[in-house]
């Protein structure tokens, strides 16, 4: 079940870069909202690393954590708001997924 907490906490670090990357973009009230966005992400993606770390190892979760947020952001980035995929970006982005699976397999919960 923490893997799955964990899983869901990247999942909202990657909504609040989103939001970030949105608000950055937006003027008046729009931009206010996806800061609001950002906030209320970024709060739940906080308490869910925490309630994820009670069984998972710190050092083993954050990294998981940072390369879901890492690997989403940047495929928001490519899908959303047009940026590169170069071959390098992409190569790299196959070597750090593959390094989260290798840390569940090697991680004891």
């Amino acid at each position: 079940m923490n893997w799955v907490l964990l899983i869901i906490a990247g999942c909202f670090e990657v909504a609040f870069a989103t939001c970030l990357g949105k608000a950055k973009g937006s003027t008046g009230l729009n931009m206010y909202f996806w800061y609001a966005g950002f906030f209320v992400c970024l709060t739940i993606s906080m308490v869910l690393l925490v309630k994820a770390t009670r069984e998972v190892p710190i050092g083993t979760a954050y990294a998981v954590w940072t390369g879901i947020g890492a690997v989403g952001s940047v495929l928001v980035g490519i899908f959303l708001f047009n940026e590169p995929a170069t071959f390098s970006r992409i190569f790299f982005l196959v070597t750090l997924i593959a390094s989260i699976v290798g840390l569940k397999f090697v991680s004891n919960t």
